[in-house]
């Protein structure tokens, strides 16, 4: 199947060829024709699956043809549970809205910087992206008008409710019109998405994308039986001695990943941490450098275990395993995304050896633990 034969525009389907977008997903395939004959979705559907562009394309289509007034009157709403998110969706959609005859403007809202700037750059918005309490706030100042919305994306609906973010989001369906398209995305179809599903959606085409056994398979899974002492310079004797230009390091604390950052750095990696303690403008930045390749090494916490979308991330580390085999799949799926091959490493130490069986046996992944004790690693 073509994205042609999904009922886009040439335009769009030109700027899909450009970027090298061949064929669609399978999300794709099914949910830009409903959302371009304004049905609602209810779209179920792992992380990495091709859902970000399935909602933005239709919606760009789907855009009252109207000049860029000087007001705040947003014809489409995106609400995202982190900033990370609330960047990358923005980015996808100036992506493809920069390619229409017609200008778009979108605009990415969360918290993490000021909000005066945000207030006035609301001005003649189409798009607007946002996390639940900065959407709430620009709504408290009167920065935003909500009226004409004529389409509603709830996106990652269960990580919104699992942070905590359900009072936030009830307030705000009140402040919507109540006529518009209505598209809500999960990674789970859990009893709260259900509820959700049946308070906001109207007659929705339910979508739903079985995570693929292949994609799994496309990761190549390695561990290493390691001592706590030794696991920072075998880290850094894995980085140099297969001569690794891009890898995202998982820890498990924000203190752990300022730690190992810097010994990756005074060692010679470039290597920066990223987590919540930084600043929103220091998080885009250190992202936009790592995703062309001017950085070697980012070391992060599970904040950004969903957050982050790199088609050709080659490696992966857990410098210290994830609190459960749900976490381990979301971040060992940063790579391997995109049919495109990954490697997955991670780091284990005598504690942490029933954990990792436990994490293998929910994943159907059993793997050797490769000895290090002979590896010598004076100089790392």
């Amino acid at each position: 199947m073509s994205f042609t034969s999904l009922g886009l525009s040439p335009t769009l389907v030109k700027a899909l060829t450009i970027e090298k977008f061949t064929e669609p997903y399978p999300i794709q395939e099914q949910a830009i024709p409903a959302i371009l004959n304004q049905k609602d979705i209810l779209g179920i559907a792992p992380t990495g699956s091709g859902k970000t562009a399935s909602y933005v394309l239709p919606i760009l289509m789907n855009l009252p043809l109207v000049s860029v007034a000087k007001n705040r009157r947003i014809r489409a709403l995106v609400l995202v549970p982190t900033r990370e998110l609330a960047v990358q969706v923005n980015e996808v959609f100036k992506q493809f809205g920069a390619t229409l005859p017609q200008p778009v403007k979108s605009m990415a809202a969360h918290g993490g910087v000021s909000i005066n700037p945000q207030m006035k750059a609301l001005n003649g918005v189409n798009i607007l992206i946002a996390t639940p309490g900065r959407l709430l706030e620009l709504a408290e100042n009167n920065a935003v008008e909500f009226s004409r919305i004529s389409t509603f994306v709830l996106d990652e609906a269960d990580k919104m409710l699992n942070m905590g973010f359900k009072d936030e989001m009830n307030s705000i369906l009140k402040l919507l019109p109540k006529k518009r398209q209505n598209l809500l995305f999960s990674a789970t179809l859990s009893p709260d998405i259900d509820s959700l599903n049946q308070l906001l959606l109207n007659d929705p085409q339910l979508i739903k994308i079985e995570p693929k056994v292949l994609d799994i398979e496309l990761i190549n899974q390695t561990a290493y039986s390691v001592t706590d002492e030794r696991k920072g310079p075998f880290l850094r004797y894995l980085i140099k001695h297969h001569n690794i230009q891009q890898v995202l390091v998982f820890v498990s604390s924000i203190k752990r990943a300022d730690n190992v950052a810097n010994k990756l750095r005074a060692n010679g990696i470039q290597a920066w941490p990223i987590h919540s303690k930084k600043s929103q403008g220091a998080r885009t930045d250190l992202l936009t450098k790592f995703k062309h390749g001017k950085l070697q090494a980012l070391v992060t916490t599970d904040l950004l275990s969903r957050g982050i979308d790199i088609e050709f991330l080659p490696y992966i580390v857990n410098y210290e395993l994830p609190r459960s085999p749900k976490d381990y799949i979301h971040r060992i799926g940063r790579t391997g995304r995109a049919e495109n091959p990954g490697e997955a490493i991670s780091l284990i130490t005598l504690e942490d050896e029933q954990h990792f069986n436990v994490i293998q046996k929910k994943t159907g992944k059993q793997l050797e633990l490769n000895e290090t004790k002979d590896i010598d690693l004076q100089g790392y």
